[in-house]
């Protein structure tokens, strides 16, 4: 990297340590109900909406009920939105006039966009109608978001109460994540995009004229829309799906360096927060300093990782004499390191937004964003999802360190227990086992076979990749397979629905087992999670069940290739 570049990647890196431990407290306060500086402008409308609704704050619901609550949201979302993408060509707003999508199609994007995946088959500017990207797809950017927020802060209410089976209300949690933290992050988000020349707008498609025209083409379409309000949120919520096709990488979506080092920001925002909140939640800040810890390690050893496989550029156009940078698929606004941060960020999170070709990736490039994924994205992580990840990562870390000194795990005063466990490890590894499962049969599926351009090793990355992305509610993807096909869209929204719903289900029951038990007062025998040995060996713990479990499949791809290219 050059000097603007290394000032660029620790500037970003101050900015986010620094916006960890405001943007927690913030967090913090919204969640317990307490009085925050946006309290006197959006209490009363937090009233009104339970008013409304019929919801009493203070019923506190025990974990069923508050899965039931949310898994019965969620298919209420999915029944509107998978209607809407039906019926698009019948609703206003449609100045292109699009057609409506086929039903395996709205099937699996309606999927998606409920379970924070934003996986698109489909090309945003060319498929989707202004209505359906505003009532539609930015609508559930928001809902996602919250509900994965309101997860991870339940299970922390699980470690700090004691004897009791409540857990919180769904209701509220959701409105309060949405209310007082997307809403208005997302609103001064979209105005500074647009600062920066994001567009926003209703206006029909404009034909422009080329001032260098052919004789084959005179003129190009530019896509219109309101694309800031949906980029902020998209980033903010780390739902990742694009207003246009080329999501990040597009102009109108990403102009400028500012533009994309706020993007960049937005994906990382509330994650890292989360970590702060959870410390003071628990009454021990040093805990989510800790997480953060972890996970800012291995956010820096994966930039590292790629930044040195792209810088080392392609074996092939080497021995032809071609040197430097691998360039190919990336924007020269960016550069190297704008696109590498950026590519690590998107999949350390399930944000799965890109501003450069994940597919034009070095072999050992491509290998960095697939792992990240396929460690259950812990690496900051999805808005709730990651952190509650990076929990069950954590508790398996204490029974595992509690078996070698003999002695009864114990994490923040509640034993772990054959339940915890077993929790934890469904919300582990449904995702993972899921991939190899969905990968295999693609693998002897002839319709699958036919979908992927490119054969051998990368062929196998790229499927391997598809269902990570979407077993994990990811959404990147290698552009070399057409995912727009039957066995892609069904099985695709399998591998969503159990990525998503297996996880946050197994969580909210952990929380509830945890409300349940008495709380234990830590004795010398007692193992310290805020210490760095343990951070250590959470990260241990992680490369260990995260990464060398799919070791065998990374080696059939991006291994493979890279000693094939060399």
């Amino acid at each position: 990297m050059n000097t603007h570049e290394w000032l660029q990647t620790i500037i970003f890196f101050v900015v986010l340590l620094a916006l960890t431990k405001p943007m927690g407290l913030f967090m913090a306060q919204v969640y317990q109900g307490q009085r925050s500086f946006l309290s006197p402008l959006l209490a009363p409308c937090e009233r009104l909406i339970y008013r409304i609704c019929g919801v009493q704050p203070e019923d506190e619901m025990e974990w069923r009920r508050y899965a039931r609550s949310m898994l019965l949201f969620n298919l209420a979302l999915f029944a509107a939105l998978f209607s809407m993408l039906l019926l698009q060509h019948l609703l206003p707003l449609n100045p292109h006039k699009v057609p409506p999508f086929s039903w395996q199609l709205a099937l699996n994007t309606a999927v998606s966009f409920v379970t924070n995946t934003n996986w698109q088959a489909y090309s945003g500017e060319q498929a989707a109608s202004y209505f359906t990207q505003m009532a539609g797809l930015t609508v559930h950017n928001f809902v996602s978001a919250a509900t994965g927020m309101a997860i991870v802060i339940a299970l922390m209410r699980g470690f700090v109460r004691r004897r009791t089976s409540a857990i919180g209300n769904f209701w509220v949690d959701l409105t309060r994540g949405t209310l007082y933290i997307l809403l208005p992050l997302s609103l001064l988000a979209a105005l500074l995009l647009v600062s920066q020349g994001v567009i926003q707008n209703f206006a029909p498609y404009k034909s422009v004229a080329l001032l260098q025209a052919t004789t084959a083409v005179r003129e190009v379409t530019l896509p219109m829309g309101p694309v800031a309000s949906q980029e902020a949120i998209k980033e903010l919520g780390t739902n990742g799906g694009g207003f246009f096709n080329a999501n990040s990488a597009h102009p109108f979506e990403n102009p400028t360096p500012l533009s994309n080092f706020v993007e960049m920001l937005l994906i990382l925002l509330i994650p890292a927060g989360l970590t702060h909140t959870f410390g003071l939640m628990v009454g021990n800040s040093r805990q989510g300093w800790g997480l953060l810890a972890a996970m800012f390690f291995l956010l820096v050893v994966a930039f590292g990782c790629l930044q040195w496989a792209e810088a080392g550029g392609n074996p092939l156009l080497s021995r032809l004499g071609v040197s430097g940078v691998n360039m190919e698929g990336k924007e020269l606004r960016f550069g190297l390191a704008g696109s590498s941060l950026f590519s690590v960020a998107t999949t350390g999170t399930s944000a799965g937004a890109v501003n450069s070709m994940h597919d034009s990736l070095t072999p050992l490039g491509g290998m960095i964003p697939l792992a990240l994924i396929l460690t259950g994205e812990v690496v900051f992580g999805g808005v709730g999802s990651g952190l509650y990840t990076m929990l069950a990562f954590a508790i398996i870390a204490v029974f595992v360190s509690g078996l070698m000194i003999g002695r009864t795990p114990e994490y923040l005063g509640k034993k772990i227990e054959v339940a915890e466990m077993w929790m934890s490890i469904l919300v582990i590894l449904t995702a993972g086992v899921t991939v190899l499962i969905l990968s295999g049969i693609a693998m002897i599926t002839p319709s699958a076979v036919a979908s992927m351009s490119n054969p051998g090793a990368h062929g196998l990355t790229e499927v391997l990749y598809a269902f990570a992305s979407m077993s994990n509610n990811n959404g990147s993807a290698m552009a070399g397979l057409n995912a727009n096909v039957t066995f892609y869209n069904l099985l695709g929204a399998l591998a969503m629905l159990l990525g998503r719903y297996v996880p946050a289900v197994a969580v909210l029951a952990m929380a509830g087992t945890l409300a349940g038990k008495k709380y234990v007062p830590p004795s010398l025998g007692t193992l310290p999670t805020d210490r760095a040995p343990f951070v250590i060996w959470l990260v241990l713990v992680i490369i260990i069940i995260g990464v060398l479990t799919f070791f065998p499949a990374l080696a059939l791809g991006p291994v493979v290739e890279h000693l094939m290219m060399t």
